[in-house]
């Protein structure tokens, strides 16, 4: 148990460091060993689906496409487009893709290329055609409830073929049609772009031809009501006594004219009065002063102006300003003298009595410009008065006129409303009768398509390398599939990541070939010496380990006993137990092998067969035997009378005889004869090497734990899958922890190479396979 726990966890260790350094070798030896193997299957779907391609490239017609390219443009003669409408509408590309396509286009091209006689549109082709068509309408499978027009689907087949689109982001839209003919599609590419530019010709003359007549009739109308309109207007100006210059009317025009005369002279009158304010205030405060400082702060205002004057300012009135120099002269000479001779002297009375008279001088001059302003008040007062009594009458005249100017503006707006539409209508009638007489298509041909030189359909190179590509990818899946489903163990790698357990040998199929020579073992029974010989009947094991010691089936048999010798833990590995899951998986034949290479080495080895239900290996080395395994824990035999050997390497064989069908093999197994046999077994012979029953259709193998040292687990190359051996061990814990290790039996060394690079071609000489009438391959 100790030595499968350390074996465990080295490998358990060993596949994380492996699982966590995936390299970029790693994954190419993946894809190659993924190749190798898969390689058939890949070339087989390959050249299939290249087949199929080719057998589609010969019965599907070809076809050929033509291109033609239509310009659409507002493009005119310039006297057509001075009478044009300024506002057009921009071009409508999928309006336009789509008359293309349509029946009345198809139908026109129909007629005049009278394709319904074509054999190629009537449904009327050759061999190639007619296969083409059951084998699409065999794919569709669309069932028909009625009876197809032959019109509608001679339209339909045409419109298959058709297809446009546009270049880009120009106003270029390029029309394509499919033919089995280049010259065909080449001319019904053209007769499209030709048939829509007529229906389009077509359809803008009947338009302008509708639109003028109704236009000249809406004419007629509009200018009857603008004159109407009109001429009503002028009769309620006459009748009202109204009268308009400049667009306005008069009375409105005086109105203006008198209130603007009223604001000046209102602001006249102000000013006035606010002079005459200011004298009357200066004459009121003068009159009752006696000092001279009152004059300084004195400010008058000169007749006719409407500046405010100060008497200190010598340029607003000459006379005062005069008068006022003199003043201030014989003041200071007042002031000086009173200072020099003093204030009583005489000549300082005779200055003063001057300057009184000069003060008076001043107000006497200051009354008469009041008297002016007062006369300039009046005046202005009077004039104001005057003109908003003309005013007055104007807005009176103006009321009287009020309700009637209500009536001509509304029928003046109706009159220019019928007027402005009149000369709308005009202008469009003009442009109508322009175009009418002359027009001009909005589209036309810049590329007209030419019989294309080379087919479009279906491409070769496409077709081909679709077919190879494809074959590649669906072999490839089919390789992944069958290695999905493939759940058998093909290396030993595999053995030892899935179910943990060391391989301790790939051991390879032993195949018949022609026979080079004999074995030399015994044959038969001796039945004059009365010895039990071993019989050589099935001699697979025999040639293969004694004929050709150094053949790959004997290295690979040499490797488990070295397993079993060089074993880490030390346990004396003397009782050896072979199992497997399934039967038929080849452990007895590995037994046997086994056992006689390590009797041929010169040990004393006994092989025991415990597969009590189905010896085959009794039936095959010792087929006559009487006594057996059975008869000798009944007691009824001894050892030695029940033990078979071979006289060339002493190798002794316990065998099961034949008897009745046993139900309690399991109980015999753990019985305490069967270990005290063992024991015997065990001190008898170097090695006990047991072939044991499958592990997991009985439970025989778990009853023989006690007995055996190890157990070697066989496992068949490609066919026991993981699932069945991983039950099988976790049913039996107690065998797996004592099992050694795994054998990989019936190994197809060839196949191998397919699933990782083992060293076979040294073991593929012919000097080491003349030997023996089997082989190992």
């Amino acid at each position: 148990m100790l030595h499968n726990q350390r074996t465990s966890a080295l490998l358990e260790s060993s596949l994380q460091e492996q699982g966590g350094g995936n390299s970029g070798a790693e994954l190419v030896d993946l894809a190659l060993g993924f190749l190798r193997r898969q390689y058939l299957v890949i070339i087989i779907a390959t050249a299939l689906a290249f087949a199929a391609s080719v057998i589609f490239l010969r019965i599907a017609p070809p076809t050929y496409t033509a291109q033609v390219k239509v310009l659409f443009g507002n493009s005119k003669a310039p006297f057509v487009q001075q009478q044009s409408a300024p506002d057009e509408a921009p071009v409508d590309l999928e309006s336009r893709i789509e008359i293309l396509k349509s029946k009345a286009v198809a139908t026109s091209v129909i007629s005049q290329l009278n394709l319904a006689d074509d054999p190629e549109f009537n449904g009327k082709g050759g061999w190639s055609h007619s296969a083409w068509k059951a084998i699409r309408g065999k794919l569709s499978s669309t069932p028909q409830s009625r009876k197809i027009d032959p019109a509608d689907e001679l339209i339909a087949k045409f419109e298959s073929g058709l297809s446009a689109w546009r270049v880009g982001t120009s106003t270029v839209i390029e029309v394509s049609f499919n033919s089995s003919n280049a010259e065909r599609a080449a001319e019904i590419a053209n007769a499209i772009a030709t048939a829509y530019i007529d229906d389009q010709l077509k359809a803008k003359a009947d338009a302008h031809r509708t639109a003028t007549a109704w236009l000249h009739g809406r004419l007629q109308e509009l200018g009857h009501d603008a004159l109407t309109a009109e001429r009503a207007v002028n009769e309620l100006k006459t009748k009202s006594n109204i009268v308009a210059a400049d667009g306005k009317l008069m009375d409105e025009q005086q109105v203006t004219a008198l209130n603007a005369r009223l604001v000046a002279a209102r602001a006249q009158t102000s000013e006035a009065m606010a002079r005459l304010n200011r004298f009357k205030t200066i004459l009121a405060s003068d009159s009752y002063s006696a000092s001279t400082g009152s004059l300084n702060a004195v400010s008058i205002g000169n007749l006719g102006s409407s500046e405010t004057l100060s008497i200190s300012d010598p340029q607003n009135n000459q006379i005062v300003n005069n008068l006022r120099q003199q003043y201030m002269e014989y003041e200071r000479r007042e002031s000086e003298y009173s200072a020099r001779y003093g204030s009583d002297h005489l000549a300082v009375v005779n200055l003063r009595t001057t300057m009184k008279g000069l003060r008076q001088s001043i107000l006497d001059e200051v009354r008469r410009l009041a008297e002016i302003s007062k006369s300039d008040f009046d005046v202005a007062k009077e004039l104001q008065q005057e003109i908003e009594k003309q005013l007055a009458q104007a807005i009176s005249q103006s009321r009287n006129t009020s309700s009637a100017e209500l009536s001509i503006r509304e029928l003046e707006n109706s009159a220019k409303g019928y007027r402005s539409l009149y000369e709308s209508f005009l202008q469009s009638y003009m442009g109508s009768l322009q175009k009418e007489s002359f027009t001009i298509s909005e589209a036309r041909v810049i590329s007209p398509a030419a019989p294309p030189q080379k087919k479009s359909k279906p491409n070769t190179i496409m077709i081909l390398a679709f077919g190879m590509f494809g074959g590649i990818a669906l072999g490839t899946a089919l390789g992944l599939v069958r290695e999905i489903m493939d759940r058998g163990f093909r290396t030993s790698a595999q053995i030892e990541a899935r179910l943990h357990l060391p391989c301790l040998s790939l051991v390879p199929l032993l195949k018949h070939r022609k026979v080079i020579e004999t074995s030399a073992l015994t044959t038969a029974t001796d039945k004059e010496s009365g010895q039990r010989t071993l019989s050589g009947s099935s001699g697979r094991h025999w040639a293969a380990a004694m004929a050709m010691p150094s053949s790959r089936f004997a290295e690979s048999i040499r490797l488990i006993r070295f397993a079993i010798d060089l074993d880490s833990t030390k346990t004396p590995n003397k009782v050896v137990g072979l199992i497997s899951t399934l039967p038929n998986e080849g452990k007895s034949t590995v037994a046997a092998s086994l056992a006689l290479l390590l009797a041929n080495s010169g040990k004393r080895v006994i092989i025991v067969d415990c597969d009590l239900r189905n010896p085959s290996l009794s039936a095959d080395l010792a087929p006559n035997a009487g006594a057996g395994i059975i008869d000798v824990l009944l007691g009824a035999r001894s050892l030695e009378d029940a033990v078979w050997t071979d006289p060339r390497t002493n190798l002794a064989f316990l065998p099961v005889a034949k008897r009745a069908a046993l139900s309690n093999t399991s109980e015999i197994l753990c019985s305490e004869q069967t270990k005290k046999l063992f024991d015997k077994l065990r001190a008898t012979y170097d090695y006990v090497i047991v072939d044991l029953p499958p592990l997991a259709p009985v439970v025989d193998v778990r009853a023989t734990t006690p007995l055996i040292d190890c157990f070697i687990l066989v496992v068949e190359w490609g066919r026991t899958t993981t699932d069945v051996i991983q039950h099988a061990l976790h049913a039996a814990p107690n065998v797996y922890d004592a099992i050694l290790g795994t054998v990989l039996n019936k190994t197809d060394m060839k196949a191998m190479n397919r699933y990782a690079n083992y060293l076979g071609d040294y073991y593929n000489n012919e000097h080491y396979i003349r030997y023996g009438k089997l082989t190992a391959e």
